[in-house]
């Protein structure tokens, strides 16, 4: 087992140094010569967070536009320090790029930036998610009525919720063209990532159907959702509530109280 672990603990020595150019190249590290060739790691250490870097400016070019370009760069190049990449699939480097804004200091000023962030996040998910046909409303229609409390509905893979204090889907809204806009709320908002067909879509929902919307996408029955949610706003209306995710794509199946899933 020695070797194995002598060999996992030279990776991690190379990923470390690799990602900080304060950390010295790894010892035993040469070129084909068998010399060691500080410039020559230096140069490919570089070309490693460029990579990275680039990969965060595609993935958050809202966050991007917030910041700046150096602003950016700079923060960018500090997270790469902290997360490697988990996969050799780069465009979804980056998932903890949000909380690590919310902690990083000189960010500050921007107290939406790292929410922002977390909805350019589920925008690259749902993009890349699994290609699956939302449920249609018509399979709740054909539910018994005194079943329909019970049921839970599982999520599209493409569907993600972003609660915010801030409003989060009106500003990546006006950072969609060549002209920033003005945002069009200044009120808290949660935003719903969804893919119902090709296109992935970003929509704000109304504030009243938040609370419902977050339970059942977190696994909530339908009746315990709608309870929720009349206790935080006792103006909820169920019928448009459920028929406005449907109609966006934000499930993919029913599971009855027994486990068993209708798609």
């Amino acid at each position: 087992m020695k070797p194995a672990i002598d060999h996992a603990r030279r990776e991690a020595a190379f990923a470390a140094a690799l990602l900080d150019p304060a950390l010295p190249m790894p010892d035993g590290l040469t070129t084909a010569r068998g010399n060691p060739d500080a410039l020559r790691f230096a140069v490919y250490r570089n070309n490693v967070a460029v990579g990275l870097i680039r990969a965060l400016e595609a993935r958050f070019p809202v966050v991007e536009k917030l910041v700046g370009a150096d602003f950016f760069k700079a923060m960018a190049r500090a997270f790469i320090r902290t997360e490697q990449p988990a996969t050799p699939l780069i465009f979804a480097y980056g998932d903890g790029f949000a909380d690590f804004i919310a902690g990083f200091e000189p960010a500050g000023s921007v107290p939406y930036l790292a929410d922002v962030a977390r909805l350019e996040a589920a925008w690259t998910r749902a993009y890349h998610a699994a290609d699956v046909a939302p449920l249609d409303i018509a399979a709740l229609a054909a539910v018994a009525p005194e079943a329909l409390a019970e049921l839970r509905l599982l999520p599209h893979p493409a569907a993600a919720l972003t609660r915010s204090a801030y409003p989060v889907g009106s500003i990546w809204q006006a950072h969609q063209g060549e002209t920033v806009a003005r945002p069009a709320s200044v009120a808290a908002e949660t935003v719903l990532v969804a893919r119902p067909d090709l296109a992935v879509t970003v929509t704000v929902l109304p504030a009243q159907d938040a609370t419902f919307a977050a339970a059942l996408l977190t696994g909530e029955t339908i009746g315990g959702a709608a309870q929720a949610a009349l206790a935080v706003d006792p103006a909820f209306d169920f019928g448009p509530a459920i028929v406005g995710l449907f109609a966006l794509g934000a499930f993919a199946a029913l599971k009855t109280p027994n486990g068993a899933s209708d798609d």
